[in-house]
Order: C-alpha cells, then structure tokens, then sequence
C-alpha cells in the first residue's frame, strides 16, 4: 500500500517539477533577453541547414554547384546577425530618432525601384534591387521602418483626449501609399504583412473596436479584389476552393506540398532525403520549405518548428506587457503579431489550410532581404527584453552579467519620460476648467477649444496609454455619447442652482438691512 501511494506521488509530482521548473527560469530577470538570443541563433542556424537541404538539386541544375544559393544564404544571414548586434546595442531614444528618417529613405527606395533601369524586372515583378551581384527586396526593410515609425509615432500621441484623426493621421495616408507602391510591384504578400502591421499598430494603440472591425473588413475586401484581378492569384483561390481540379495546373504546387508532407510521416525520411526537392515542388526552398522540414523531419520536426514560433510569440507579447515604455510596448507587440502571423499563415497554406500566398517562413526560407529584416527585428526584441524593469535593476546592482559582457553590451538605462511626455501627463492631470464646469451646470455650451475638450470628459475617463495594451479605445466614444445625456442634466442642475442663488443673494440683502426685513416681515 505504501509503494503504492509512493509511486503515484512521484508521477503526480513530475508534472508540478516540471511547471516548477519553467516558473523559476521565466522568474529570472533576463530570461526573455536569454530566450531571444537563443532563439534567434537556433532559427538562423537551423533555416541554413534546411535551405542547404531544400535548394542542392535546384542549385546543382542551375548554377552548376549545390551551394550557390546556401552561399548567398549564409551571406544575409552574417549581415543580419551583424544588423541584430547593432540594433541589440542601440539606445531606445536613438531608435526613435531614427524612425522619421528610416520611413522617409524606405519609402523612397520603394519608389526608386519601379523606375525601370534602376528596378531589376524578374518573373513579371519588378521589386529588387541588384547591388554587387545580391538582391535587395526595399519591400521588406519599409517593415522594420514601419513598426518603429508608427509604435513611435502612436507612443508621442497618448493622451486623454486623443482623437480618432490623431490616431489614424499620419499612420493611415502613409500606409496606403506603402501599399500603393508595393501593389504596382506587383507584391500582395508583402501587402497583407504591412496590412497586419498597421492593424496591430492600431489595435494595441487602442483603437475604437467598431473602427477597428471597419478596417478588417475593408482591408479584407481589397485582398479579394486584389487576389482576383490578377490571372494566376484568381487561379490559385479558385484551385484553393475546388473551383479548379486540375492537379498539373494552378494547384499543382500545393499538391505537391501535402503530398511531400505525407511521405514524412512521423519521424520523416532523413535530413537530406527529400524526394520533393528533386523538381517535384517548385520553390521548395523558399515558399514551401516547411514541406522539406515535415518530410525530412517528420510530424516531430513541424511541430517543433510550430512550437518555436508559439515560443516566440509568448516571449514577445510577455516582453511587451512588462515593458513600461510606451515605445516598446507597442513596437514589441507589434513585430512579434507580425513575424508569427508570417509563420502560421505560410504553415497555413503550405498544409493546405489557407490559399497560397508566398508570404515566407521567417528565417527558414530562402530570402537573403526577409533574413536580414527578421534578425533586425529580433534585435529589437532583444533589445526590448533588456530594457524590462527587473532586468534593468538586475544589471544595474550586480553589473553585466556574463552573455553581456561577451557581447559588450552597456548597461541599459532606465524608462524616464521625456520633457514632452512629462508635459502631456500634467496636461492630462490638471484639474478642470472652472468655467467648463460653470458651463455644464448652467447647461451652456462651451465657449473655446480648450473648454469644450474638457467639457468633453467623463469622470472615469482612462488615457490611452493605460489602455495601451487592452484595445479598450471604446471608452472614448463612449465618452462621446454620454455627453447627451449630461447636458440635459446640466440644464436640471442649472435651473436648481439659479434658485438656489436667488435665496442666497435674497439672505444677504436681509442681513445688511435690518429695516427691509423687518418691512418685509410685516
């Protein structure tokens, strides 16, 4: 009975040592920096074995060599890691400096690259730039500029009585010309990744969630439009939805796809021994990758990678919830919505759950300019995670700790507001106006800006910098509608307090003459 008791106490135990375990890893105050770096060097690393195996026989049948484009590969990667030490290193208030500017010069870069004789035109899109025999795709690095323009941007404006137009001017105009741009590439993938970055810019700014819902539906309803203008993304949808069967046709790639998924079964066939790459896939080191992984790796190796990026997408969301600049809390979230939703939708449709879009897998497919802008992101990230409050306090009391200082890091400074966010906070702290609060119990409208804007507030009104994470901007416009209802009650209130001060001033005239009162008494 006692061997009994013991051994189901030891198996009950194993799951609690286990939770145990993770709590008192993610308990210490650089585990997300920890976690990043390992994840970024394991990704990296593991995207160049993948792409050496998924692009030999293409690379062998067009260069003459099996590791043409595993070279080039490898050469991204070692400018991204370099890009990640920089940006790992880089002051938070450097890095918002330099958001204007890296807006400005990406933008312009995407319109550089439509002029023809500058643009390189391939395969009927013209999106590169060629620079000492390597392409640069500007579509990817605008990205980068965008999440840190615009979590700039959004992190400047919270204030109280921040208005819908500041939240969606400038963000809004300059996105659509992004797109714009792109679009005329012609590049919808890229389109649908900086679609996502501005709704999770605007989301986690708190956007209304009727605004916010407009948005989604309409941008979804130009991706239709867009998906079925052009011939072969029209083919593609249809082929997704059974409109076409027609296996040596638009849905050949995706077929292809499930099938090399199939023959891995499990534990796969062996790194190295995919069939699929043999010309049976195209792309199948860029778009289909994941297919190479679940056939030479098994069910085993795509949930690996599936769970990597869940990972990835906890350590980001819980960088951002313990961060407490502003800045970073919004450009944290906003890269880690946008390099998971990268992910999940290419697994998507690679397992055939979503139409084919060649959104690529980051930092496993093939796409030296998609490496190099992943790796900047993480350094952000990694950046973030150094900047958490229990993790600057840890490194300011015991010095660096020892990954520190073989990267040379500096200690990094503590969050202080700067002179234009401590002014919006007292401006957000003052008290009411006098005469806006005259105004509401006499039921008069306000007279200027300034009154009507504080007029305009509700007793239990939050900023949106305390709403900054919860998408609960509807308090707003809520806040708009009460005010109906606050007006006619100012006007009750108003005609109260007009009697009121007619029996005062009546006390008054009776004290300072006796003899009227006493006329008035008989």
């Amino acid at each position: 009975m006692t061997a009994g008791v013991t051994e189901r106490d030891e198996q009950t135990s194993w799951p609690a040592a286990i939770v145990g375990a993770v709590r008192n890893i993610l308990g210490r105050p650089l585990a997300s920096f920890h976690l990043v770096l390992a994840m970024a060097f394991f990704l990296t690393v593991f995207g160049l074995v993948m792409v050496l195996s998924a692009s030999s026989v293409e690379g062998y049948s067009k260069e003459g060599s099996a590791y043409g484009l595993f070279t080039t590969q490898v050469t991204f990667a070692v400018l991204g890691l370099v890009v990640f030490y920089i940006m790992l290193r880089l002051p938070i208030r450097l890095i918002r400096r330099a958001a204007a500017p890296m807006i400005v010069i990406t933008t312009l870069l995407l319109a550089l690259v439509l002029v023809p004789g500058i643009g390189t035109l391939s395969q009927g899109a013209r999106r590169w730039f060629v620079i000492g025999g390597l392409s640069v795709q500007p579509s990817e690095l605008v990205k980068v500029a965008l999440c840190v323009w615009g979590a700039h941007l959004l992190a400047s404006r919270r204030r109280d009585n921040a208005s819908l137009r500041e939240l969606l001017i400038p963000l809004l105009p300059v996105a659509a010309l992004i797109c714009l741009l792109i679009i005329l590439e012609p590049n919808l993938s890229t389109t649908i990744t900086v679609a996502i970055i501005v709704g999770a810019l605007l989301w986690f700014a708190g956007l209304p969630l009727r605004v916010f819902g407009g948005f989604v539906i309409t941008g979804i309803a130009i991706a239709i439009v867009l998906a079925l203008a052009e011939g072969y993304r029209s083919e593609r949808v249809r082929s997704f939805f059974g409109a076409i069967d027609d296996p040596q046709g638009a849905g050949y790639q995706a077929r292809q796809a499930v099938y090399a998924l199939a023959n891995g079964g499990i534990f796969g066939v062996g790194l190295g021994q995919s069939r699929a790459k043999w010309n049976y896939l195209p792309n199948a080191h860029n778009d289909f990758i994941f297919a190479i992984i679940g056939e030479e790796l098994g069910l085993i190796g795509g949930l690996l990678v599936v769970g990597l990026f869940a990972l990835l997408a906890f350590l980001g969301l819980r960088i951002a919830a313990r961060s407490v600049d502003p800045f970073l809390k919004l450009m944290t979230a906003t890269i880690t919505v946008l390099i998971t939703a990268q992910a999940f939708i290419n697994i998507g449709y690679v397992i055939g759950l979503l139409p084919v879009t060649g959104i690529q897998l980051p930092l496993l497919s093939a796409g030296g300019t998609s490496t190099l802008t992943i790796l900047a992101m993480l350094g952000l990230l990694a950046n973030a995670a150094r900047h958490e409050p229990d993790a600057v306090a840890a490194l300011t009391a015991s010095g660096p700790a020892r990954v520190s200082r073989l990267l040379r890091l500096p200690t990094p400074v503590p969050y202080h507001p700067s002179r234009a966010d401590r002014l919006r906070e007292r401006l957000d702290r003052r008290p009411r106006d006098r005469r806006a609060d005259e105004g509401r119990a006499s039921g008069r409208r306000p007279r200027d800006k300034s009154e009507r804007g504080q007029s305009a507030r509700l007793p239990g009104h939050r900023s949106s910098y305390d709403l900054l994470t919860s998408g609960a901007r509807r308090a707003v416009s809520g806040g708009r509608r009460g005010d109906v209802s606050d007006t006619t009650g100012g006007r009750r209130a108003g005609r109260r307090a007009t009697v009121d001060n007619r029996s005062r001033r009546a006390d008054a005239r009776r004290v300072a003459n006796p003899q009227q009162e006493r006329w008035w008494r008989t």
